[in-house]
């Protein structure tokens, strides 16, 4: 029915309407209106008409807070107030924000670091006081790695015990009683259709029961037989409450055996069985869903796999009929099908989608003749003309450069945003039309970088290089306006690839314009540099990483650590030209750094350039005068270039101009290596007036006298030397061998007392100790010095390894180092005799893996290198010559057994592959 509401603008305003009013408004007129002004409602009657409302809407209550504006659970943070109520938002206000907004970030950067650390440092201590359950167990899981194979081959299956321990129970359980023969006979009599009944007489077969009954043990076999028969027959339908231990398994009654032949045959079985399960299922997919293209796809392919080409093509022509705007569905069918019918399925499937890409890729791919796969992509391009894939194609089906420079520049007409066009376009043209062709790119996609690097690389092979830079500056500037500038990281990727291409000046240039980019002086650039060249070394960009090096000592020139990383490089990576640059703008930047210049002299040096080496040793000691170790180096250098005389005057300057004890030693160890027993003497003892606490001092005087043969002066020497320096293992040692050598095997053993009790904690202490037990046959009292020795230093390596080769029988030796593996985690010399066991048992492959990890450990160590290498000499004759390169590069110093060889004044002018061998040589 027509209703006699009025339309919402025909009908009066409210009473006490004021439009705005929610918004701050006032109602107000003016002379043009009828009447004269007059104001707005009070703030009473706004109440009034609020309260009114309300309790028209049902909204009424206790209004007893109705004055109360300012309750904060209704004030809207978004909404200002007071003041600022009404105001407009204008572009000074987002430039404040904005300004603002920096600010904070900026500042939130700064304190970035320190609050990731107190962040870092409050999780690890949460973690510390809440530990994770991997967390307790971690140790176990690391003894883990520990357990042989044998060990692991011998843990027993869980599921075999588990099972095993069920049957045993089930079988507890059960009851096994013997079936009485009157049930057999009852079975036997069930399916006979008469009944007889026994004579009087009772007479019986074989022999009578108490009752009379007749007992036919034939019979009852017969009857046992057919028992035994029923039971298998309901086994074999499914079971029941007789099936043999209620168990479902299929048995053939006719033959055991052949049953059990039967069912080894059940993977190919299994395999059909699954596929007509899931046959069934996609056949009810397809039903159910039938525009579904997912399901005839499966489909399709099932019956593919199960061998069934035809069906499966049947099923996907189906698929095409139900789903023919479906590309997958066409594609799948294609593949199916041979080539011939192929052609006929692409063409029609084209006609249904006729504007989809992969299609008509696919029906050129199945022409085989050049002219008729143009042809396709032709008509393709007529139906999707700004299809870029259709585009690429077209351009690789041509051989003549000519013909695809014509297509790629109509492909860049029509598709002006496509980056890999114009790249293929700029590539085929001539330099100068190139550079045409990128500038019209550069307009075309203002945001690509790709195409800057591009247009620098092209300045490179025109042998511009000074326009290289300008175009990374110009590149730059660009992409920061249009707010494209990529990240720190993906230029340094494009670099990367430049270098790989060849383009080393343009991979340069990259790095210089862009590697500061967003990084402020606050933000450790050092560090992120370091990193980022750290990176690309490990990449095997290496043009890339001198690049980072170049900029970052342009920024940070005094930084030994960057010229130190810089000349690793060019070390490892570089040529003796390359490092000889670095290093002499190293000295210049540095010339404080006494390693730098001592480099820079070695390489030289090494070179055969001795003179170029004293100059700039010369260099060295005009900007550090009274360094040691610049002194002690031309020292070495004129040593070693049999220049003895300047040697000589150079340690007398020495000591006047940079008196350490490390000079005055060298002095001493220079006249004993040249025989000048005497002098060595002397300066020995002025030495040990200026410095009486140095132990090597003490050693050397030692060592003198024992060479002269003047023992009572050596122990002398000793004695005092232990004294004045009680905290010295080698001196202690020194002092207990020279008693031992003596043949007096107390007084050894009273001076490694004392030197236990200043040095309770040393493990070379203890060691010697025993060794000195086990030297004079007291092989009980070394064990129990060596389980004394565990208790106070328990981690030691030279103690286990000790034990485990001189206190151990040959069987206890794996067990022992087993034990000594899990308290001790890495320690070379206890990994050292893990591999030796290895090699006394033959396993090679083990051996040398555990002398490696040795080496990873500790490459310093020049008896892991001595072991390694006599290892070699008799298992491995690939690797000799590599670890003697890696020995020298490394440089080992210390030892027991290399020292002892280093340490000789004989072999002080050999190299380090002299000794290696000569070490290895020793080795018991």
């Amino acid at each position: 029915m027509a209703t006699t509401r009025r339309d919402f603008l025909s009908q009066p305003a409210p009473e006490n309407y004021i439009a705005g009013i929610g918004r701050g408004a006032t109602g107000f007129t003016t002379r043009s209106d009828l009447g004269p002004a007059r104001e707005g409602p009070s703030e009473d009657q706004i109440k009034e008409a609020v309260a009114k409302r309300a309790a028209q809407l049902g909204l009424g209550g206790d209004n007893k807070k109705d004055d109360d504006d300012d309750d904060e659970r209704f004030k809207d943070p978004d909404n200002e107030v007071g003041l600022f109520a009404g105001g407009l938002y204008d572009k000074d206000d987002e430039e404040a924000d904005r300004i603002w907004q920096e600010v904070d970030e900026k500042m939130a950067r700064r304190r970035q670091k320190q609050r990731e650390a107190r962040e870092q440092a409050e999780r690890e201590e949460y973690e510390r006081n809440n530990p994770k359950i991997s967390q307790q167990f971690a140790d176990l899981k690391r003894a883990l790695s520990t357990v042989t194979d044998e060990e692991w081959a011998s843990l027993p299956e869980v599921g075999d015990l588990t099972g095993k321990n069920k049957r045993a129970r089930q079988n507890l359980r059960q009851r096994h009683y013997a079936v009485p023969d009157s049930v057999l006979v009852a079975a036997r009599d069930s399916t006979e259709m008469t009944t007889t009944v026994n004579d009087d007489s009772g007479i019986a077969s074989s022999a009578d029961g108490a009752d009379g009954t007749m007992t036919n043990f034939a019979k009852i076999g017969a009857a046992r037989d057919k028992v035994l028969k029923s039971r298998l027959e309901q086994a074999s339908q499914g079971g029941g409450a007789d099936s043999v231990l209620g168990s479902a398994t299929s048995i053939d009654p006719k033959g055991y055996i052949t049953s059990l032949d039967k069912s080894m045959m059940s993977g190919a079985q299994a395999q059909v069985a699954d596929i007509n399960r899931v046959r069934e299922l996609l056949t009810s997919v397809t039903k159910t869903n039938p525009n579904s293209p997912g399901g005839w796809i499966a489909a399709a392919r099932l019956e593919e796999l199960a061998g069934r080409t035809v069906a499966a093509r049947n099923t996907i022509a189906r698929g095409c009929e139900k789903c023919p705007k479906n590309v997958d569905v066409w594609l799948e069918n294609i593949r199916l099908n041979d080539k011939r019918n192929a052609k006929i399925i692409a063409a029609e499937a084209i006609k249904k989608n006729d504007r989809s890409v992969p299609l008509w890729v696919e029906a050129m791919r199945l022409e085989t003749e050049p002219r008729a796969k143009k042809r396709v992509i032709r008509l393709a391009l007529d139906h999707i003309p700004d299809s870029e894939a259709l585009w690429k194609e077209a351009v690789n089906l041509e051989e003549d450069e000519a013909d695809a420079r014509l297509l790629l520049a109509k492909a860049t007409e029509l598709i002006p945003l496509s980056l890999d066009l114009w790249l293929a376009l700029a590539r085929l043209e001539t330099p100068e039309n190139a550079q045409k062709v990128l500038n019209k790119a550069r307009k075309a996609i203002p945001t690509s970088h790709e195409i800057w690097i591009a247009a620098a690389r092209l300045q490179e092979q025109l042998g511009e290089e000074g326009r290289v830079s300008t175009m990374m500056k110009r590149a730059v500037n660009v992409l920061a306006k249009e707010s494209a500038m990529p990240k720190r990281e993906e230029w340094i990727a494009e670099a990367e690839k430049c270098e790989d291409e060849g383009a080393i000046v343009t991979c340069r240039h990259i790095v210089r314009e862009t590697l500061g980019w967003g990084l402020d002086e606050d933000d450790d650039r050092k560090d992120t540099w370091m990193e980022d060249a750290r990176g690309s070394i490990n990449r095997g960009k290496y043009e890339t990483a001198r690049a980072i090096y170049a900029y970052a000592l342009r920024v940070f020139v005094n930084s030994r650590t960057l010229w130190m990383a810089a000349a690793d490089l060019e070390r490892n990576h570089g040529t003796k030209d390359s490092l000889a640059q670095v290093l002499e703008k190293a000295v210049e930047a540095c010339p404080k750094s006494e390693v730098l210049w001592m480099m820079l002299a070695k390489e030289k040096w090494q070179a055969g350039e001795v003179d170029n080496a004293r100059r700039v040793l010369a260099r060295a000691f005009n900007q550090n005068p009274d360094n040691e170790d610049i002194w002690l180096a031309a020292v070495k250098l004129e040593a070693e270039n049999d220049q003895q005389e300047r040697a000589r005057k150079l340690l007398a300057d020495a000591r006047d101009k940079a008196p350490t004890d490390r000079v005055w030693m060298k002095s001493v160890v220079f006249e004993r290596v040249l025989g000048n027993t005497e002098a060595a003497l002397d300066l020995v003892q002025q030495a040990l007036q200026y410095f009486p606490a140095a132990p090597k001092l003490w050693m050397l005087k030692g060592q003198i006298y024992e060479d002269l043969g003047m023992i009572p002066q050596a122990r002398e020497a000793y004695s005092t030397g232990v004294k004045a320096v009680p905290s010295s293992a080698p001196l202690w040692l020194l002092y207990s061998r020279l008693e031992e050598k003596a043949g007096l095997v107390v007084k050894a053993r009273s001076v490694l007392d004392r030197a236990r009790l200043a040095m309770p904690k040393s493990p070379e202490l203890w060691c010697e100790s025993v060794r000195v037990e086990r030297r004079a046959g007291n092989l009980n009292q070394a064990k129990s010095l060596m389980a004394r020795a565990l208790q106070q230093v328990p981690k030691s390596g030279l103690l286990w390894s000790e034990q485990i080769w001189h206190l151990e029988s040959r069987t206890q030796r794996k067990p022992r180092s087993l034990e000594a593996i899990k308290k001790v985690d890495n320690d070379p010399l206890l990994f050292i005799a893990v591999a030796r066991i290895f090699w006394g048992e033959r396993k090679l492959d083990k051996a040398q893996n555990w002398f490696e990890k040795a080496l990873v450990l500790d490459s310093d160590n020049g008896d892991t290198w001595a072991w390694y290498y006599k290892f070699l000499l008799q298992h491995g004759t690939d690797k000799r010559e590599e670890v003697i390169t890696k020995c020298v590069l490394n440089e080992p110093r210390h030892g027991e057994y290399w020292q002892a060889v280093a340490k000789n004044p004989k072999n002080a002018r050999k190299g380090i592959e002299e000794l290696l061998k000569l070490v290895a040589a020793s080795l018991p």
